[in-house]
């Protein structure tokens, strides 16, 4: 049976509180855009189908080092209230958190990200400054697995099951990245939301560098994630 799309028509309450969440993710890349260090946010907060608590993830595909992210951040007095590494399973590229607050904050790789990593942001749907400022939103797919499509009263979605490849082609992806997103939903559906495999806070004086290392020791299953980028 074809899929067929529903239309969501945005209240005026929605638009203002996108407006909002907007400026604040504007407020977020800046810093970085003015530095020349490529970031964008992806999300809800890129598509339009935000709600009252969407997070804001600002994401940095190529960090110069979590260092000089730190201090632009700093230099722009934004503050944060904590600083992780977070690596979802033993395949998955670790990832450097710094959290503003519980809704707002900044990730990035620490290594090299293979294809379907790279391509997951373009999934969910991905707005770089500019995008952000000249109010486009863009499509992408959402938690539940529906293609959210952008439209000028709000937006519709269409289930990606069994659509894979036209969903693939219209975000412009790899078919590998659909399916193994279907897969991961279906597995949580089954068995619930599991752990990470590392979640390591890091204390005010330690940084990135240092945790990672100490990580890459003592975790084999890093290590061969490293030699297998």
């Amino acid at each position: 049976m074809r899929n067929v799309a529903s239309e969501v028509v945005y209240s005026n309450m929605h638009w203002e509180r996108l407006g909002e969440q907007r400026d604040r993710a504007i407020s977020m890349l800046r810093p970085l855009h003015d530095s020349h260090i490529t970031c964008f946010v992806y999300g809800s907060i890129a598509r339009g189908d935000t709600s009252e608590g969407s997070d804001i993830d600002v994401f940095i595909p190529a960090p110069p080092s979590p260092t000089m992210i730190e201090a632009v951040l700093e230099s722009s007095g934004i503050r944060y209230g904590g600083r992780q590494i977070i690596q979802a399973t033993p395949s998955y590229v670790a990832k450097g958190y710094i959290i503003i607050d519980d809704k707002h904050g900044y990730s990035f790789p620490l290594v090299d990200m293979r294809s379907n990593e790279a391509e997951f942001t373009r999934f969910a749907g991905q707005a770089d400054l500019a995008d952000l400022e000249n109010n486009v939103r863009v499509p992408g797919v959402n938690k539940g697995l529906h293609l959210i499509e952008p439209t000028n009263t709000g937006h519709t979605e269409t289930p990606v099951q069994g659509v894979e490849g036209i969903v693939a082609r219209k975000l412009g992806v790899g078919i590998r990245i659909v399916n193994e997103r279907v897969r991961a939903l279906k597995r949580r559906e089954k068995v619930g939301r599991t752990g990470v495999f590392i979640k390591r806070d890091l204390g005010p004086d330690e940084s990135f560098s240092s945790v990672f290392q100490e990580l890459i020791r003592s975790k084999p299953a890093l290590r061969r994630r490293l030699r297998n980028s």
